[in-house]
C-alpha cells in the first residue's frame, strides 16, 4: 500500500521516528528533552576519529561525507564557482586538500564551533571533541582564515565579515551552521555552549542558552539532502547522529521560537492533533465515521489515483455506498489521516 501511496499521491506522506531515538520520551520538552538527547548522542558516540592518521582520519571521512558532484567536495561558506576568485569557491576537487603551510587554492578543515571558543579549547592532537566530524566541514583555506573564530551574526547574502567584525556564514549555510552548533552544545554541554559563539538576543530560550539567530536560521535554511547524506555517513563512522538534521523541530521543542519543520510529522502539536483523529470501520460497505474532528474542518476523500471523490459527508459521517470498491484516503486540510477500503455491498 505504501508503494501505491508514493506513486499516486506524492504530496502526501507518512513518517515515523527512527529507531535511533527509541530511548527518547518525546512527550517531554525543554531541558528534559535536551538532556535526553544529549545523553543519547554522547552514549552512542562509539568511535572517536583521529584528526590526522595513517589509518581512517577526519580527512578520509570528509572526502566522503561532503562529496557533491563527481570528485568535488562542498566548501562551507562558499558561493561562486564561475568567477576567477578561488576563496569563494563553492566546490573543489576532493584531492585538493591542504597538508602543508601553503594552502591557497586548496581546502582544509573548518571547525564550525571554533576551537578557541570552547572551554577548554578543542584539541586535535588526539581523538576528542576537536576531531568530532559532525563539527568539521571542508572549507577554502583563505575563507577559513577569514572566518577565524569570529562570532556568528545575523545578516543576509553570501558569507562575509560584518561591520563589527562578526561572521555571517551565508544564506545557503546558516541552517547547516545552526544545526551543528546545536549538536555541539548537546554533545559537549559544558565545553561547547552555544552562548559562546553567537550574537544578539536569547529571548526564545527559557534559560538564555541558545541565540535566537540559530533558531531562526534552523527555520529559514531547511535541511538539505547534502546534510542528510552527511549525517548518515558520519553516523556510520562515529555511531552518533545530529538530531537537528534528523528533525529540526526538536530545536523548537527545546528552545521555543517559531516552529521549525517537523520532518517526522508527529511532534508538532498540529500534527499530534491530527493524529488523534480516528476513523471506523476501516473496511466498510456503507459508512465511515470520524471522531475527534472539529466541526469546522474540511474533509475530502481521494481514490488511489489521487483524484478527489464527490461524496456525501454529513456530521463526520461519510457515505461510501455509491463509490467503487477499492482503497481510499481521507484528507483534512492538507493532511492524509487514514485510509479505508470500500468492499462490495
Amino acid at each position: 500500500m505504501k508503494k501505491i501511496l508514493f506513486i499516486f499521491l506524492p504530496l502526501f506522506s507518512f513518517s515515523q521516528i527512527p529507531n535511533y531515538y527509541n530511548s527518547i520520551d518525546f512527550s517531554q520538552e525543554g531541558d528534559v528533552l535536551k538532556n535526553q538527547l544529549s545523553t543519547l548522542i554522547i552514549n552512542t558516540h562509539s568511535t572517536l576519529v583521529p584528526y590526522t592518521s595513517s589509518t581512517l582520519d577526519t580527512w578520509d571521512v570528509l572526502k566522503e561525507s561532503d562529496i557533491s558532484t563527481e570528485d568535488n567536495v562542498l566548501l562551507v561558506y562558499g558561493y561562486n564557482d564561475t568567477d576567477d576568485v578561488s576563496k569563494n569557491d563553492r566546490e573543489r576537487l576532493e584531492s585538493l586538500s591542504c597538508h602543508s603551510s601553503s594552502c591557497i587554492g586548496l581546502w582544509n578543515r573548518e571547525h564550525v564551533y571554533p576551537k578557541s571558543r570552547a572551554t577548554p579549547s578543542l584539541q586535535t592532537d588526539h581523538p576528542s571533541a576537536g576531531t568530532d566530524v559532525h563539527n568539521l566541514k571542508p572549507c577554502d583555506s583563505q575563507m577559513n582564515s577569514s572566518r577565524n573564530n569570529r562570532l556568528f551574526v545575523n545578516s543576509t547574502g553570501n558569507s562575509h565579515i560584518d561591520g563589527d567584525g562578526y561572521w555571517y556564514p551565508g544564506d545557503e549555510w546558516k541552517g547547516d551552521v545552526a544545526r551543528i552548533v546545536m549538536y555541539m552544545y548537546l554533545r559537549y554541554p559544558n565545553q561547547c555552549p552555544a552562548i559562546n559563539i553567537g550574537t544578539g538576543s536569547t529571548s526564545y530560550s527559557n534559560f538564555n542558552d541558545m541565540y535566537d539567530l540559530f533558531l531562526e536560521w534552523n527555520i529559514e535554511d531547511p535541511v538539505s539532502q547534502h546534510e542528510e547524506r552527511r549525517n548518515n555517513y558520519i553516523y556510520s563512522i562515529q555511531g552518533n547522529r545530529n538530531p537537528f538534521i534528523d528533525n529540526p523541530f526538536l530545536a523548537t521543542m527545546i528552545w521555543n521560537g517559531d516552529p521549525a519543520e517537523d520532518k517526522w510529522q508527529v511532534l508538532n502539536t498540529e500534527n499530534l492533533r491530527f493524529n488523534q483523529i480516528k476513523i471506523f470501520p476501516t473496511i466498510a460497505t456503507d459508512y465511515i465515521i470520524l471522531s475527534n474532528v472539529s466541526s469546522t474542518e474540511s474533509i475530502y476523500v481521494y481514490n488511489s489515483n489521487g483524484q478527489k471523490i464527490d461524496i456525501e459527508i454529513v456530521d463526520h459521517k461519510i457515505n461510501i455506498q455509491s463509490i467503487e470498491p477499492g482503497i481510499y484516503f481521507i484528507q483534512i486540510r492538507n493532511k492524509i489521516l487514514k485510509k479505508f477500503i470500500k468492499v462490495k455491498n
